[in-house]
């Protein structure tokens, strides 16, 4: 297996001595519980609490500022002092490193907001999906096939959620790509599974004289022209409606770029492969298709790569049931399959992401 350097010296060697290992055999061993009550020193505002006043706080101080019982707020506090995320000197509990980070660091508010609200109660089912190959969590939000059929009658909070952790992550990414794919001067752009027309709203403030088509699901359309009809441009962004599991749904031509973002980890390599080879018959000799993905084996942080195959767990419990974020070993074999040939990738755009630009083979 290839990997990046940071990565290959971090899981080809044994990390933990024996203590070490037992402990995180526990941590795992405890890791709902783990999760709620830290989710929970954020929601009643203990590490708020504790950030604002680095004397620390007691026991009693804590219970009054926040309106918990003694109880409520013993039980968390103490938790919380075992977990790592606190610290005690005397009678006084102190915000310690990790629960900082839990409070401050946006990437980590928005991965614990999409697990709590998308996935906790679906990953009860993963047993399930794995051996089923659907995504037999999803019935715990509504009854559809996939997610994204269901995108537009998600709950609020789920919708908010699931959509902040797909723009968080895309939305960093953004400005490198725009450089990357008007550094050929496209006049014509197809979009593919274009969500809410974010990146197309992009292209055409970016660019005054590009045509952005977003291919995607009828009711992502629908959400889309909500999403965009107040944007600069939006006269310049289109829609092109289309189930692209259908095998037989061909791509429109005469397209100088087509964009995938955040896309092709929705699928399974079959249909990754499908999809890039309705793609590459759609495609000029001077067309060029960019793909932009946050592939697991490219990141220069080891944290980045530990995110990114748990969020691999999303597809298959919650998404689609075979899906997943991608090696870009597989993903490049798939490229060659549909009748592509990778030209260039970049790397370390935004918060890990690379992007494959490809041409026809």
């Amino acid at each position: 297996m290839k990997l990046f350097p940071s990565l290959q010296k971090r899981y080809t060697k044994e990390r933990f001595t024996a203590v070490q290992a037992q402990r995180l055999a526990q941590e795992i061993a405890f890791g709902p519980i783990v999760f709620q009550v830290s989710r929970l020193m954020l929601k009643f505002g203990i590490f708020r609490l504790l950030s604002d006043n680095r004397e620390g706080m007691s026991l009693e101080q804590i219970s009054q500022a926040t309106g918990l019982s003694r109880y409520a707020a013993q039980v968390l506090l103490e938790a919380s002092l075992t977990i790592g995320t606190l610290l005690v000197k005397e009678d006084r509990y102190l915000l310690a490193k990790a629960g900082w980070f839990l409070l401050n660091d946006e990437m980590t508010r928005v991965n614990m907001d999409f697990n709590q609200d998308v996935n906790y109660k679906g990953l009860f089912h993963l047993e399930e999906a794995l051996v089923n190959s659907r995504p037999e969590g999803l019935k715990e939000l509504g009854d559809w096939p996939t997610i994204y059929e269901g995108l537009s009658g998600l709950p609020e909070q789920v919708q908010k959620s699931w959509f902040g952790f797909d723009h968080f992550y895309s939305d960093n990414s953004f400005d490198q790509a725009l450089e990357i794919v008007f550094s050929h001067s496209p006049h014509t752009l197809l979009d593919v599974g274009g969500n809410t027309g974010r990146w197309a709203a992009k292209c055409v403030q970016y660019n005054k004289e590009v045509e952005v088509t977003i291919m995607d699901l009828p009711q992502q359309l629908e959400m889309m022209k909500q999403k965009t009809e107040n944007t600069p441009g939006h006269e310049r962004i289109h829609g092109h409606g289309a189930n692209l599991l259908d095998k037989n749904m061909p791509f429109p031509k005469g397209f100088d770029a087509i964009w995938m973002s955040q896309f092709l980890d929705c699928f399974s390599e079959e249909e990754v492969i499908s999809i890039l080879s309705r793609a590459a018959r759609s495609m000029s000799v001077d067309g060029r298709l960019y793909i932009m993905e946050t592939f697991w084996d490219r990141q220069k942080f080891e944290t980045a790569a530990y995110c990114l195959t748990q969020i691999s767990i999303y597809f298959t419990a919650m998404a689609n049931g075979n899906s997943k974020m991608y090696h870009s070993d597989d993903m490049a074999r798939c490229i060659r399959e549909a009748g592509l040939e990778i030209e260039e990738i970049y790397d370390n755009l935004g918060l890990g992401h690379s992007i494959v630009k490809c041409k026809l083979r």
